[in-house]
């Protein structure tokens, strides 16, 4: 059978190609942003990748259109399959169709540290020898892919809020249909689908509904916005992590996360890992207890964590060139930038620390986290912003606020060559986006090389 994918690049929908191309389809796609590391998996893999949404990709007929939920009506191809009345699906669908029935899925939820949590709970489940399926939106360091069907009913899943496609509004989650789900944490996001924070809340609410009384919903000890879509109504056992008392515990949390101590009942076990950041620690305990729920102990957990890779575009070290280190990190939102580089700072001490924000979620190019940015950003030494001329909104505010530690630029050669030009053997360079940024990882480092 073969399937076409519109907007196959996509982190969900790449790893949804690689699930399909597993499970004996012929695996097609059409992508307009064609970039890594989604693009080298699917390529590894031999699925064969169209740049643009072009109606003649589409020719001859695949057996089945899955639409990613970056598409929408006005779309050469999207227009073409309606026309040519195509039979077309929402990949959340399809993947609960064809993918989760009779699986235990173990579903991660929340605004910030999904792609991280579900990384390290599949992790911990491969390193108990229960070789789960996994779907996550990110490249975890201990598989190298984004997805793998899996040979037991495990599945491991991150469990997106977004819309699922231009016809089915749901968010993706509602689709999954979790026996174990965690949810991280809650707030406003994705400002381009949502009102506001009720309006995500809602739809967490009947993500909630799904979850059969005899699975686990595990949450954060007392979060308002948590709470909050709880009391309309959970059917479900509940553990909390992460509070005085809550049913899982951390002690001996070392300053900059590189170490940690996990209490639940009468097990304890520590981790000492080379993630950083308390928002790590907490998607520690997170994925610890959502493993616990289907059977790996405490300890067994922890000794899965030791040897926990992490993600890439997650604080990832690039490389390093003359003393200076360049990371990449998927920033999103005010809270995920603010945590990283505290714990970044932690670990480097007094060492410089250069932030390089190109603020480009849908919700950041609204402008809804003006207010937030700039302190998100405070523990950076310097700070360098890319204005991008499709902005609707100036980051000049974002630059008075920070001082003269900020700089703005609207090129990207232009941040190249400052960097290149003033780092120093020591400096720590944290670019921070959620998509490719032209590729300024390579060239900063191919820059530093040759001055």
């Amino acid at each position: 059978m073969h399937i076409h994918i519109l907007g196959i690049c996509g982190t969900f929908m790449g790893g949804l190609a690689l699930l399909a191309r597993e499970r004996g389809f012929n695996v097609s796609g059409s992508d307009a942003n064609v970039y890594p590391p989604m693009s080298d998996q699917l390529a590894d893999a031999g699925i064969d990748v169209m740049q643009g949404y072009l109606p003649e990709h589409l020719q001859p007929s695949p057996d089945m259109v899955i639409m990613g939920n970056a598409m929408s009506r006005g779309n050469a191809a999207v227009e073409y399959v309606l026309n040519q009345g195509l039979p077309y699906i929402s990949g959340p669908q399809w993947l609960a169709e064809n993918i989760l029935v009779n699986r235990w899925v173990l579903a991660v939820s929340g605004t910030h540290g999904k792609t991280t949590t579900s990384s390290m709970l599949a992790w911990i489940l491969e390193y108990a020898g229960m070789r789960p399926g996994f779907l996550i939106g990110g490249v975890p360091g201990n598989f190298g892919q984004s997805a793998a069907i899996g040979n037991t009913p495990f599945f491991v899943i991150e469990a997106d809020e977004y819309d699922t496609a231009f016809f089915d509004k749901r968010s993706k989650f509602i689709h999954y249909h979790p026996r174990t789900l965690v949810i991280n944490n809650l707030e406003f996001d994705h400002a381009d689908i949502f009102a506001d924070l009720a309006a995500i809340q809602t739809q967490f609410h009947h993500l909630i509904r799904t979850v059969p009384s005899e699975g686990l919903l595990i949450t954060p000890y007392a979060v308002p916005a948590i709470e909050q879509t709880l009391e309309r109504g959970c059917w479900t056992h509940r553990q909390s992590i992460d509070g005085e008392r809550a049913d899982w515990q951390l002690a001996e949390i070392a300053e900059d996360g590189h170490c940690f101590s996990v209490k639940h009942k009468q097990q304890a076990a520590k981790v000492s890992w080379s993630l950083l950041g308390r928002h790590n620690v907490n998607n520690a305990l997170a994925a610890i207890a959502a493993a616990h729920h289907v059977g790996v102990t405490v300890e067994h957990a922890c000794e899965a964590l030791n040897q926990f890779k992490g993600v890439k575009r997650r604080l990832e070290l690039r490389g390093e060139c003359r003393g200076v280190k360049v990371y990449d990190d998927f920033a999103h939102h005010p809270t995920a930038i603010a945590t990283t580089l505290q714990g970044l700072r932690a670990n480097i001490g007094q060492q410089r620390l250069i932030a390089v924000l190109e603020p480009r979620s849908n919700t950041m190019k609204m402008g809804v986290h003006a207010q937030t940015l700039a302190e998100s950003l405070q523990q950076a030494d310097n700070v360098i912003l890319f204005q991008d001329p499709q902005f609707s909104w100036s980051l000049d505010a974002i630059k008075q606020q920070l001082g003269h530690k900020a700089e703005i630029h609207h090129q990207v050669d232009d941040i190249v060559l400052q960097l290149a030009q003033h780092s120093e053997a020591g400096d720590h360079i944290v670019v921070m986006s959620n998509g490719g940024f032209g590729g300024i990882h390579q060239k900063i480092l191919d820059a530093l090389t040759n001055v």
